[in-house]
């Protein structure tokens, strides 16, 4: 836990096609984390929106982002478009190296992997895309959040809110965390059990494949191109 009169400076990434609930989610704990700045940081300040079309809008661009204690690493299709983009990828590697933590987030983990930064590091991604991690160097670990030392991964999407809740217990303690929670009434009770590959019933399953094949297919061809690049061979 880190000190509670230690103020943190913590940013996200925001970018065109965000899935907005890896971002939106840990927002909601992430801006109530005591004595805290939260701001989100863009290639540009201006809005984007996101994979389904919600505007947003960034408070400052990357470069005007100071060194951050906390960095959050969203994903959504619009990750894709950032894989080999050297501005975006050399600010991750920047904060990283200087950040008390990192935060990845869904599809986000993708990104970090793209920046060199998953070597050796135990990790978790959206389900479609767990598959992608060797290529990065990862150790991919099937659990909803994985922690490895100053690393939080979160799953697809909703499993946001639970590694954002498990890293503001890291920053500032247990009874932060749980007030955090209890102010959010996060108590999910979801009405199906099918959130994930293994309790989705096997019809519903490979329709949400075949929605994402696409996508998935062009994820594959980028991984193994940022595999070449970084010597990995998975």
């Amino acid at each position: 836990m880190i000190p509670p009169d230690t103020h943190l400076q913590i940013g996200s990434l925001l970018f065109e096609g965000v899935d907005q609930i890896d971002l939106t989610g840990p927002f909601e704990v992430l801006s109530r984390i005591p004595n805290a700045t939260y701001r989100l940081y863009g290639k540009t300040t201006e809005p984007v929106r996101d994979v389904r079309g919600l505007r947003l809008s960034p408070d400052a661009s990357l470069a005007e982002a100071p060194q951050l204690d906390v960095l959050h690493v969203p994903g959504g299709f619009g990750q894709e478009a950032l894989m080999e983009d050297e501005a975006v990828l050399g600010w991750l590697c920047d904060q990283a190296a200087g950040a008390r933590s990192v935060f990845s987030v869904c599809t986000g983990a993708l990104l970090c992997g793209a920046a060199g930064l998953l070597r050796g590091r135990r990790a978790t991604t959206h389900w479609a895309s767990f598959d992608l991690l060797p290529f990065f160097g990862a150790i991919p670990v099937d659990q909803r959040v994985v922690v490895d030392g100053s690393w939080v991964f979160a799953a697809g999407v909703t499993a946001g809110i639970d590694g954002a809740l498990r890293l503001a217990a890291e920053l500032r303690g247990v009874d932060a965390a749980q007030a955090i929670q209890l102010y959010m009434a996060y108590a999910p009770e979801p009405p199906f059990d099918s959130g994930t590959p293994e309790r989705a019933p096997p019809a519903i399953l490979e329709q949400a494949r075949a929605a994402v094949a696409a996508i998935t297919e062009r994820r594959a061809d980028t991984a193994r191109r940022v595999a070449a690049r970084l010597g990995i061979a998975p």
